[in-house]
């Protein structure tokens, strides 16, 4: 989820994700810079959809749950 990040910022080093572990799911919160947030999230919020795409096959394999938060 970090390296997926981190590929699509111009900060990287300003790229903090921290899991959060309930009992039916894995909360992923991703932290940005604020220049970057729209570069996470994407035109629409096709960007953060293709990356809850990717964390749903991640979890399909794990047989996890994991949702995404992108805060500020």
């Amino acid at each position: 989820m970090e390296a997926i990040a981190m590929e699509l910022v111009d900060q990287p080093e300003a790229v903090e994700v921290r899991a959060i572990n309930g009992r039916e799911v894995t909360i992923l919160e991703l932290r940005c810079a604020k220049e970057d947030l729209g570069k996470v999230i994407g035109r629409g919020g096709r960007m953060a959809k293709s990356i809850r795409n990717i964390l749903d096959a991640v979890g399909m394999k794990q047989r996890k749950r994991y949702a995404l938060e992108i805060l500020e």
